[in-house]
């Protein structure tokens, strides 16, 4: 289970430096609330964006963005919303984006898809 926990770990502070590199601040990290957990919350330089990471060391199992089925974007926007309510954000500005990540060469691919929901 290390092995797991780790690998997602080392997608995350991936997924960070990807966004920080594109010149979004992170402005927090696994934001947690009774209803779940967001990887990452951002702000692009128009608006907030929670950010779902997916990460995985193959498609073996299915591309990381897989993952996000019809239920699980329904909690990402709950969860979105959430925060927002929280931190005083307008929720109708805050959009909500996936990064699957897949192991390659000592380091990460990243395909970033833009308001999954």
């Amino acid at each position: 289970m290390t092995t797991h926990i780790d690998l997602g770990r080392r997608g995350e502070d991936a997924a960070a430096a990807y966004l920080g590199a594109l010149g979004w601040k992170i402005i927090d990290r696994n934001w947690r609330c009774p209803e779940g957990e967001l990887d990452i919350v951002a702000h692009d330089g128009r608006g907030h964006v929670a950010c779902e990471v997916k990460t995985r060391t193959s498609v073996r199992f299915g591309d990381p963005l897989e993952a996000i089925t019809p239920a699980k974007a329904r909690r990402l926007r709950l969860l979105a919303w959430r925060w927002a309510a929280v931190h005083g954000v307008g929720a109708t500005g805050m959009r909500v984006d996936v990064l699957g990540l897949l192991t390659e060469g000592g380091g990460f691919s990243i395909r970033h898809h833009r308001e999954v929901c």
